[in-house]
């Protein structure tokens, strides 16, 4: 399918790229020729480009209507803008939405979302995908970039052509309010596997991937939206079990790379946020890693990132550090007011400001955007929820499906009536009944129970025994953790998504009709990675 039409989003003048061309591509005034080197033109573009317009590149904030953007991209000259759910009703919105946002600018826009699929999801009409555990599940990085591949596509109909996804974190604490499913598993090397291969999903479909959150968020027991996580790895165990996703990322040509607002004493002893470090961004990331691609930072309106110097300072800071994007500022006018004359003042170095526009340059050049930004918004709605791609997501559901135990031979169900409670057990009932298992709303009349959790943690063990002397499977529908406490269950499974997909896939397996496949991302329910039983 066309990821996205031709034309629109440019406009010609000073020296940047050109209007739009004959035939609707978006060429550069002044462009080089094949024999000239990529991004050649981008020092001189850059160079004629005012402070606030160098400035504004930095930024990309949220917005709240059609005429906000537009207002935000001609009074800052913002490079980005974020889209939430409150600013997508249908496709054909969006995709007429984001064309108009682009005709405004002089400069392609980078329109981000925060599409991580699974419990981080922002796009209210897209084809809904189980998270990267259930990717995990899977072990395989050709599922991964499949469905990275559908979702980007879809986001690129849509004019959206910057994802802040895959997660590279490596999940350690069983108990991590923030990562947890968001990640692949607690495997450095299969999380690499499966990170490049969703970053591979999302070029293909002309979008840009975003590797987060460096220099790694998955061992913390604080959630940086709320609090700031102190993270007490070595740098020995930093390179054993943080950096590889994140090697891994750079190795296969990541677009852009998020920072985490954790602080790690053993990498940088300031104590300052790893977006603010620049012993952490310049230093590790750019020196002892070689990336020279797109530094972006995490929300900054997160307290991990303003509590230490407040909404000012904190961009500022954040570009000295190595950031070329930020993103959601709190404050755009005092933001960029405050950068602009940091730039000024010379607290931020001429070269400084010049490296991060240049970077944010060749990233949109990349992803082809001075090529042409337009969707087609008659196009959109027949490009969302394809019947190939919900195809690809019950694919990816029902090999992700693991069957942790099954003691007695339990599953699947021939022949017993059952009995289901917990969350979504009234959708999981009717998949149930569909794949031809007698379900019963009656305990006392049941073969056999399942329960399902979504999240329980400790309370499993309680929920289990609340349902007597029956056989019980316990399918954890959520953090594959809650299986720490099935031990009194007969069977137990993980799913690591609660969504429709992932609960039919649930059903299938339970009645035999799909053969669990899945392994254990992490440890789990006496269990470690790895393992995972099958029907024979």
């Amino acid at each position: 399918m066309p990821l996205a039409g031709c034309g629109g989003g440019t406009k010609g003048g000073k020296g940047e790229p050109g209007a739009t061309a004959k035939g609707g591509s978006a060429g550069t005034a002044g462009s080089p020729s094949p024999a000239v080197p990529k991004g050649a033109w981008i020092p001189g573009f850059v160079a004629k480009m005012s402070p606030a317009e160098k400035v504004g590149q930095l930024f990309v904030p949220t917005f709240s209507s059609r005429a906000d953007a537009i207002s935000l991209v001609k009074r800052y000259h913002v490079g980005g803008l974020i889209y939430f759910p409150g600013n997508m009703r249908t496709p054909e919105q969006t995709a007429a939405q984001s064309n108009a946002i682009q005709k405004s600018s002089k400069v392609p826009l980078l329109l981000g979302v925060d599409e991580e699929q699974g419990i981080v999801s922002r796009t209210p009409f897209i084809t809904r995908f189980p998270g990267n555990m259930a990717l995990g599940a899977t072990r395989d990085p050709a599922a991964a970039r499949a469905a990275a591949k559908v979702t980007g596509a879809e986001l690129r109909a849509i004019g959206i052509n910057q994802d802040y996804a895959p997660v590279a974190d490596v999940n350690l604490d069983p108990a991590n309010p923030v990562i947890g499913v968001r990640s692949f598993g607690s495997d450095p090397g299969q999380v690499s596997q499966l990170l490049r291969g969703a970053i591979a999903g999302y070029q293909d479909a002309g979008v840009a991937a975003t590797a987060k959150h460096f220099p790694g968020h998955g061992d913390t027991g604080t959630d940086s939206h709320t609090g700031l996580p102190v993270i007490q790895h070595s740098r020995r165990t930093w390179e054993r079990l943080d950096a590889p996703p994140f090697k891994a990322a750079i190795a296969a040509g990541v677009d852009s790379i998020m920072s985490a607002h954790i602080v790690v004493p053993k990498l940088d002893r300031s104590g300052d946020p790893s977006t603010l470090s620049r012993t952490v961004l310049t230093g590790l990331l750019r020196g002892s890693l070689g990336y020279q691609g797109v530094i972006i930072t995490d929300s900054l309106e997160m307290a991990g990132a303003r509590r230490k110097y407040g909404d000012a300072a904190t961009p500022v800071r954040a570009i000295n550090a190595g950031a070329d994007q930020l993103l959601m500022p709190p404050n755009l006018p005092r933001a960029h007011q405050a950068v602009l004359a940091a730039v000024r003042s010379g607290t931020i170095p001429q070269k400084r400001l010049d490296e991060a526009v240049g970077r944010v340059l060749r990233l949109k050049e990349a992803r082809g955007l001075f090529r042409g930004t337009r969707a087609d918004p008659a196009r959109a709605a027949a490009s969302v929820g394809t019947a190939a791609h919900k195809a690809t997501a019950r694919m990816v559901a029902e090999r992700a499906v693991t069957l942790v135990r099954n003691d007695g031979g339990l599953l699947p169900f021939k022949g017993r009536k059952v009995y289901v409670s917990g969350p979504k057990s009234a959708r999981l009932a009717a998949d149930l009944g569909r794949a031809g298992v007698r379900t019963t709303t009656s305990l006392t009349a049941a073969d056999a129970a399942v329960l399902t959790t979504l999240d329980a943690g400790s309370a499993t063990a309680a929920r289990v025994r609340a349902l007597g002397a029956k056989p019980v499977v316990v399918a954890a529908l959520g953090s594959p953790y809650d299986l720490d406490g099935a031990g009194a269950a007969k069977a137990a499974l993980a799913t690591y998504s609660s969504g429709a997909v992932s609960v039919t896939a649930l059903a299938e397996v339970l009645a035999g009709r799909v053969k669990p496949t899945g392994r254990l991302p992490v440890n789990a329910g006496g269990e470690r990675a790895g393992h995972g039983l099958n029907y024979g």
